[in-house]
């Protein structure tokens, strides 16, 4: 059994009611909803939620609820391997199949392809890989980055990197937020994302956003907007 399972707690803090909160039209939740049906990746698209409304519109919007997330696991500080294993071990039973692979999809990712998922889960299909995910590139050279003190000022982390030019320093990359693509049992066995036999996804930045603040979604609905009138007008030159 193939599983998308997508976490939406409802208790979003710094965004109220973010995983269903309206995004260019639709609840952000659906578009990663219909990426994932799209994908044709999976044989169920699961949302972890423990939330009524979550669930319903999880529903409507095409999704399965055939669980409610333990309250255990629905706070603020629940990190999201525990959530996904937890996530694996109910399917099964209601299903009655074993997992083997699992994609945690988060509900606030509607830059996320159909395209990149099937991506992901041919690399994972290879066997060598405990995880596939996207990433991205920093925009400016990370080793170069400041940091600010309360009194305003300002200091290199790496001084030493302040003669060096840009394009000799090395080129560094982010998780980009959207999905992992893991086998069951290194989410069973609760193996980090971020080391190990992993591997990455490059995505272009104009496809990444980070979803976390109500800056980060104004800024999120304006390149989304961007990039679907672009696509009209160029028959899709800014899909890669």
């Amino acid at each position: 059994m193939r599983l998308a399972i997508i976490p939406a707690r409802g208790g979003s803090k710094r965004i109220a009611r973010k995983n269903i909160r309206d995004f260019c039209g639709r609840p952000i939740i659906a578009w990663s909803i219909t990426a994932a049906k799209e994908s044709k990746c999976f044989d169920h698209v699961v949302v972890s939620t423990d939330d009524d409304e979550i669930a319903d519109i999880a529903r409507q919007e095409g999704a399965e609820v055939p669980f409610r997330r333990p309250s255990e696991l629905a706070d603020d500080l629940t990190p999201t391997i525990p959530v996904i294993a937890q996530g694996i071990e109910a399917c099964e039973a209601h299903y009655g199949e074993a997992a083997k692979e699992v994609c945690c999809l988060y509900a606030t990712a509607p830059f996320v392809r159909p395209t990149d998922l099937k991506v992901g889960f041919d690399l994972l299909e290879l066997g060598k890989y405990r995880y596939v995910f996207p990433i991205t590139t920093y925009p400016f050279p990370i080793q170069r980055a400041l940091r600010r003190k309360d009194s305003g000022h300002v200091a290199m982390f790496s001084p030493e990197n302040f003669s060096k030019r840009s394009q000799d320093l090395e080129e560094a990359w982010h998780d980009a937020g959207q999905f992992y693509w893991g086998t069951a049992q290194s989410w069973r066995e609760g193996h980090p994302i971020f080391r190990g036999s992993v591997f990455g996804i490059p995505l272009p930045r104009h496809r990444v956003q980070d979803i976390d603040t109500p800056e980060d979604w104004a800024r999120a609905e304006l390149l989304f907007n961007a990039l679907s009138f672009f696509k009209e007008k160029s028959h899709g030159s800014l899909q890669d």
